[in-house]
């Protein structure tokens, strides 16, 4: 299913009549500690395997891009409050299913767990609800995150952009960037204006380098950025493109070139 940036921002109702400096003030809220990985490398295992899983339902079961990643940040501030057995891995995808099952709902999407009985896991519907009443509880029903969507719509009207084929084609490239992001652990210690931010300054310099330096001097004029953290999330996004080109090797063939580029890194 093709991402709908509009679609996105409009689905997290609740945050569309807020001040943006109330979303600025209020996005740190809703990410995990940065170094909610570091005791072990069991949950940063977990955490590979799991966002394997949700790309891989994504592609099989042609789910919006955006219901993975609200998926991802169910998973990763759920994993940050509650700890995993390590004797029972196959709790790994009543987790990832759980997740998918909640993010599809807050986007209004159709999707049913049955789904996933086609790949061969056989799964009780009743165990997926009791996991998604564990997972509802943990994040304390705190299911409307903040994402960089909301924050890449503001930095784009700053900028006054007068094209609107222009400005499309920012927003789309700026898009696939952060999806991209939510997969790599580097991202992390990034708020979500940072990112989208990020996003929106290296989708610029990619398709319209002559109006790069002044739309990053618009965006950084923000008050609420910081522009040191500004220039090291650009400079991984740079890194995260070339990783992109040798990571897919490692990743099943049973999934197209598209999903790929969203890989995985740890």
């Amino acid at each position: 299913m093709e991402f709908d940036l509009e679609d996105s921002i409009s689905s997290i109702k609740e945050h569309q009549t807020c001040p943006i400096s109330e979303l600025f003030h209020s996005e740190s809220d809703y990410m995990p500690p940065p170094n909610y990985l570091s005791s072990t490398d069991f949950p940063l295992s977990f955490r590979c395997e799991a966002i394997f899983f949700i790309l891989k339902v994504q592609f099989s079961c042609n789910l919006d891009p955006f219901v993975s990643y609200l998926a991802i940040n169910y998973l990763d501030r759920f994993m940050s409050k509650q700890e995993i057995p390590q004797e029972k891995p196959w709790l790994l995808r009543v987790i990832v299913i759980a997740c998918l099952s909640l993010a599809s709902k807050m986007k209004n999407t159709s999707f049913s767990p049955s789904t996933f009985q086609k790949e061969g896991y056989v799964l009780e519907a009743q165990s997926i609800q009791k996991m998604e009443l564990v997972i509802l509880g943990a994040l304390d029903w705190r299911m409307r995150p903040i994402t960089p969507f909301p924050f890449l719509h503001f930095f784009i009207s700053v900028y006054e952009l007068n094209d609107p084929s222009v400005k499309q084609a920012l927003k789309l490239r700026a898009s696939e960037i952060i999806l991209n992001t939510h997969n790599d652990v580097k991202f992390w210690e990034y708020k979500p204006s940072t990112i989208a931010a990020s996003a929106l300054i290296y989708a610029t310099h990619e398709l319209f380098p002559l109006q790069c330096s002044t739309l990053r001097a618009s965006i950084t004029a923000c008050e609420y950025l910081d522009e040191e953290m500004l220039s090291k999330c650009f400079n991984f996004m740079q890194e995260m493109k070339v990783e992109a080109i040798i990571d897919t090797s490692f990743v099943s063939r049973e999934i197209p070139v598209n999903v790929l580029e969203k890989n995985i890194r740890i």
